[in-house]
């Protein structure tokens, strides 16, 4: 069956997971949906604590069995060790075809390859995958399905029931023994735990895993010992200093800086740009440097911002610093920066990932976004974007809240270069649709910006702005002028993985990488 996005999806897959095809952004407006929720042990009277030994014996109050799901968060990003600590721990109980539903997986879960091979873990439901994961996703080593969603669906996935999470392990900076969670003030601070808020509502059993125990009650909490069964106290959950690594840093590239001068001005010259806009950027490094340059316009213009949403970073805290922005919304830090910064500003505000970005709820932050600035492995002539799989067809990005934004904000921006190394950015047809083009109003790249069609209001306004303008067909002829253009990645006929909608339809599936044959 072809999807709104021009994608086949097999029968075979559509039966398999009982899903539709992808009808468009907005085929579920105004519907009506019925929420799930979680079994829940009363507690009339206990003897004040829910501390547990170790991660064993948490294992095995929770009844660790086969076949069930477990929920994790991402916030200690490539620091992360709860979720290897955990996956260790069931293998060597002998436990087999587990899910991993977790907010994001990368290359510090690499350890857990050798169980996915072996079949403890069967199924993947993530954001997205790098590292080793995405490879053995690619190669066909996951015996079940990838599931990759955006951080709004995976809270709607997670609330109707869709997903069911057995088990939920929040690694918490701080935590009480009686399971009052915090994101601050402990040995491995994250900021914020956005992406655990619904695990703790909907899993059936709520396991907070800490390095630092403190006295009771450790207050503010962002997670309350209302939803917590159990409270395990290990040496180490997470490295503070391997957050900011990877994407989540500012650039020196010439190109990137020069996109972010592109998108400044191009911000700068929509209807959008006055009192009390609203912003997201993502991690790229050109939509940091976006940011950084957008700071400087605002200043002299007296301009200033109503509200920064989204995964932050030391830009964008600054400008909360500095009284540029008024508020900030906080899912997810990036920096060592931001992370202290919702400790000291009091404008700047912990949210949950589903006020943030879920689409089945009565109105998410992303609705109320101006402008979204965010980068993009691909990019084809009808503005689809490719954030997940790689021009070489390996599964090695994320949705994150990509979609999320897209779909939501009055004026969305895609940053990317025209290619990346010897590969086009810039292209035909994406090798996997993550963000359909109908959400995609804007690309800036190093040779010219192009503007979705279907915003003649946006081409009307900024056409005097002497900005280089081009159409995306005339980007993507720039692009294969210089590299060629490319053969097509051989896949298999085995579908690994589906790219899921914001509502749960599919988008797009993910087909196992073809053995490389030489040929005499």
């Amino acid at each position: 069956m072809i999807n709104a996005v021009g994608r086949e999806i097999p029968e075979e897959i559509l039966k398999l997971t009982g899903k539709e095809v992808f009808q468009g952004t907005h085929h579920f407006d105004g519907k009506i949906v019925q929420k799930s929720g979680p079994k829940t042990r009363v507690v009339i009277n206990s003897n004040g604590s829910k501390l547990v030994d170790s991660i064993h014996d948490v294992l095995v109050k929770c009844g660790l069995k086969d076949g069930m799901t477990l929920g994790f968060h991402h916030h200690f990003r490539n620091g992360d060790k709860v979720l290897n600590l955990v996956v260790e721990e069931c293998h060597k109980m002998g436990v087999r075809n587990l899910t991993i539903a977790a907010s994001s997986l990368g290359g510090q879960n690499d350890p857990i390859v050798p169980y996915i091979e072996d079949g403890t873990i069967t199924n993947i439901q993530s954001s997205g995958v790098r590292g080793g994961i995405g490879k053995a996703i690619s190669e066909g080593k996951l015996k079940g399905l990838a599931i990759m969603r955006s951080h709004g669906a995976r809270v709607r996935a997670i609330e109707t029931g869709e997903t069911k999470i057995d088990i939920a392990f929040i690694g918490a900076p701080t935590a009480d023994e009686y399971g009052n969670l915090g994101a601050n003030g402990g040995k491995a601070d994250c900021g914020v735990l956005s992406y655990s808020a619904v695990d703790a509502q909907f899993a059936d059993y709520v396991v907070a895993v800490t390095d630092n125990l403190v006295p009771y009650p450790n207050l503010p909490a962002q997670i309350t010992q209302t939803y917590v069964d159990y409270v395990v106290v290990v040496d180490e959950i997470g490295d503070p200093k391997k957050i900011a690594t990877g994407a989540a840093k500012p650039t020196t590239d010439q190109r990137k800086l020069l996109m972010a001068q592109y998108c400044t001005d191009f911000v700068t010259a929509t209807p959008y740009f006055k009192e009390g806009f609203s912003y997201q950027t993502g991690v790229g490094g050109a939509s940091i440097a976006s940011t950084i340059s957008l700071a400087k316009v605002m200043k002299e213009r007296n301009i200033h911002m109503s509200f920064g949403v989204g995964g932050l970073t030391k830009p964008m805290c600054d400008l909360l610093d500095e009284g540029l922005c008024r508020t900030l919304v906080d899912t997810q830090d990036f920096d060592e920066d931001a992370i202290k910064n919702i400790s000291t500003n009091p404008r700047h505000f912990y949210i949950t990932a589903g006020e943030y970005a879920n689409p089945f709820n009565k109105g998410a932050y992303v609705n109320k976004l101006d402008f979204v600035i965010l980068a993009s492995l691909e990019v084809d002539v009808h503005f689809n974007c490719n954030v997940v799989v790689g021009s070489d067809g390996y599964v090695t990005g994320a949705q994150g809240g990509h979609p999320d934004t897209a779909a939501g904000a009055k004026c969305t921006i895609v940053i990317a270069p025209i290619m990346q190394g010897r590969i086009p950015t810039i292209c035909t047809d994406v090798t996997t649709v993550t963000t359909p083009g109908e959400d995609v109003d804007v690309v800036i790249t190093d040779y010219g910006i192009a503007i979705n069609p279907k915003r003649q209001d946006l081409i009307e306004a900024t056409k005097d702005s002497g900005l280089p303008f081009k159409t995306i067909e005339e980007l993507r002829d720039i692009a294969y002028s210089i590299t060629g253009e490319p053969e097509k990645v051989q896949f298999g006929d085995r579908i690994v993985g589906i790219i899921e909608a914001r509502d749960g339809t599919i988008m797009d599936v993910v087909r196992e990488i073809k053995p490389f044959e030489f040929k005499d």
